[in-house]
């Protein structure tokens, strides 16, 4: 199964809960997958300047791959925040509740993707 979505972080997170609990996925895995796309929108508006980034997922056996494609050529990085810092741990986020992420550059911008198996 493959979905795309609108922009919107609310009809996007909702698509992708109805995908996770149509196959049996626990609550807490759902969420987690919910959060991590949830941080990868909100890094195509704020970083990649996108205001209506592509988002799309995968479902293939016990495996969920989730892309969200921005205009930006700026690849994103891990970054070390202050602990009083307000931002900068969104990709410390993804990378904590998925199992891989990562990144690949188009002719246009990149997708940022992440990984989770319901299995693992």
């Amino acid at each position: 199964m493959c979905t795309r979505n609108t922009p919107s972080l609310t009809l996007s997170r909702q698509a992708l809960r109805d995908v996770l609990v149509r196959a049996a996925w626990d609550p807490e895995t759902v969420f987690n997958a919910e959060l991590a796309l949830a941080e990868l929108i909100v890094n195509a508006w704020r970083h990649g300047g996108t205001p209506a980034p592509v988002v799309y997922f995968s479902l293939l056996g016990h495996t969920l791959r989730v892309c969200v494609a921005d205009e930006s050529d700026a690849l994103p990085q891990e970054r070390c925040s202050a602990p009083t810092a307000e931002s900068g741990r969104g990709l410390q986020l993804v990378s904590g509740l998925t199992h891989w992420w990562g990144v690949d550059p188009q002719k246009r911008g990149k997708t940022v993707w992440y990984e989770l198996d319901s299995a693992a």
